[in-house]
């Protein structure tokens, strides 16, 4: 499968995913988010893959929003329809996919960049990095889920500042409020995620995606996440990964679980 706007490596089970459209910082465009969606779609498909990292080209910027020239004419119906179709093949798509994504944010994520990164199970930034929603500057909301997921991350009241203000924050910033896990130099963040996805490759691939629906279902309607946490728990004793797990604990050896 080849793509005109994105770039795909794999190396020791872990696929890398770069946005590669530099002279527009990365922007998102229709194109790229369709490319976007049939990528991680393939890459789940994909057993040998246990994780996914995913950043933008060059040292500026990760995604650092929408391609506004694309929607500028737009009516209220058409604005709604572009919400509805990018949550759903690509932010909402991301959010629920069982394989682990890691949002390696290497400059700007602004707008759509930042609502990319939100999406993935966390982040990790370059110390050169930064982020924000500046939506309203432009007389529009965020409209691929940052009302949501912002504040779920870094709280009510900080989003809400974030948001109305259209500003920017540094890496550190992001760090210090939750919206990434760690801040790293720029030349080091791709290693340094890396790292994190040849751990998570260690363990039950099984037990992560279940790990995963589990945790987002504390955060959709209608759900009770504790009932989801119960029914994974039950669904992985019939695993070969909970039995090869545990006889590998029980006989002080490394597990080598094959994802069934």
């Amino acid at each position: 499968m080849t793509f005109e706007n994105i770039i795909i490596s794999i190396e020791n089970a872990v696929a890398t995913l770069t946005i590669n459209r530099p002279e527009k910082l990365n922007a998102l465009n229709k194109a790229t988010i369709l490319e976007l969606h049939e990528a991680f779609k393939s890459l789940e498909k994909n057993k040998e893959i246990r994780a996914i990292i995913l950043t933008g080209s060059g040292e500026k910027a990760f995604v650092a929003g929408a391609d506004i020239s694309e929607f500028a004419d737009f009516s209220m119906t058409e604005g709604a329809e572009l919400a509805a179709r990018g949550q759903s093949l690509l932010f909402d798509f991301v959010e629920n996919l069982k394989t682990p994504v890691i949002a390696a944010i290497n400059g700007f994520a602004l707008g759509g960049g930042l609502e990319l990164a939100m999406a993935c199970h966390f982040r990790v930034a370059s110390d050169t990095a930064k982020m924000g929603l500046p939506e309203v500057s432009l007389g529009v909301i965020p409209g691929y889920g940052g009302t949501q997921r912002l504040p779920q991350l870094i709280g009510k009241g900080r989003a809400m500042e974030l948001i109305m203000t259209a500003g920017m924050i540094p890496a550190e910033d992001a760090y210090r409020t939750g919206l990434v896990n760690h801040v790293v130099p720029q030349v080091e963040l791709l290693s340094f995620c890396n790292g994190i996805a040849s751990r998570i490759c260690r363990n039950s691939p099984i037990a992560i995606s279940e790990a995963i629906c589990a945790i987002n279902s504390n955060y959709k309607e209608g759900e009770n996440g504790y009932k989801t946490e119960i029914e994974a728990f039950g669904k992985c004793f019939g695993t070969k990964d909970f039995k090869e797990g545990t006889s590998a604990f029980l006989e002080k050896r490394k597990a080598n679980f094959i994802g069934e």
